[in-house]
C-alpha cells in the first residue's frame, strides 16, 4: 500500500515517482518506481520457421540490439492491438493468426511496465512506417538460430529471449 507519492520526473513516456510503501511484513519503504504505459511484442514467424528480429540501435545500450518487433502500449489500447500496429510498423507485417505467449516484466525493482507477448504466423507484407528516431533493420534468422543465439547471450534484449522460449516451448507442445 501506498502511502506518500511524489512525481519526480513526469516525461513523454515514463514518470518517476518517489513512494513510501507499507510492505507486507509491516516494514515502511522509501522507493523510486519508474511508471510505464507497457508495452507487446511479437514472435513473427513464417512458414519455413524464420523468425524476424530487429537489429535496432539502443543509445541506451550503448550500441546495437537484436530484438522483437515490439513497442509502448498507447492510451486504451489492447495489448494484441500493439503488437499488431508494432509489427507492421517495423517489419512490414500483418499476421493472420496470433497466439498470447503471457506477460513478463522488464525490472519489477524499479519499472511497472508489463510486456505482453504474442506469436504472429501466418505473415503478409504491409508497407511499413518507422519513426525517424528509430534505426531499425529487418532480418529473418531460422528459429532454431535465433534460440541458439538466445542461448549463447547473444540476444541479450530480455523480452526477446522469453519471447522466443515461449514461442519454442508452444512450437513443441503436442497439438
Amino acid at each position: 500500500m501506498t502511502d506518500k507519492r511524489t512525481t519526480i520526473y513526469q516525461g513523454r513516456i515514463v514518470r518517476l515517482e518517489l513512494e513510501e510503501v507499507r510492505l507486507p511484513n509491516g516494514v515502511t519503504a522509501e522507493l523510486e518506481i519508474v511508471h510505464h504505459p507497457g508495452g507487446a511484442a511479437a514472435v513473427a514467424l513464417d512458414e519455413s520457421l524464420n523468425v524476424c528480429l530487429l537489429r535496432q540501435y539502443r543509445h541506451a545500450a550503448a550500441g546495437w540490439v537484436w530484438e522483437l518487433p515490439a513497442g509502448k502500449l498507447d492510451p486504451g489500447e489492447a495489448p494484441l492491438a500493439t503488437a499488431s500496429r508494432e509489427l507492421a510498423e517495423e517489419a512490414g507485417l500483418s499476421a493472420a493468426r496470433w497466439e498470447p505467449l503471457g506477460r513478463m516484466l522488464s525490472s519489477p525493482g524499479v519499472f511497472t511496465e508489463v510486456i505482453h507477448l504474442f506469436l504472429a504466423r501466418e505473415l503478409t507484407p504491409v508497407p511499413s512506417a518507422t519513426e525517424t528516431h528509430e534505426l531499425i533493420e529487418v532480418h529473418w534468422l531460422p528459429f532454431a538460430e535465433a534460440l541458439d543465439r538466445a542461448r549463447r547471450g547473444e540476444i541479450v534484449d530480455a523480452k526477446t529471449v522469453v519471447g522466443l522460449f515461449r514461442a519454442d516451448a508452444v512450437l513443441a507442445a503436442p497439438r
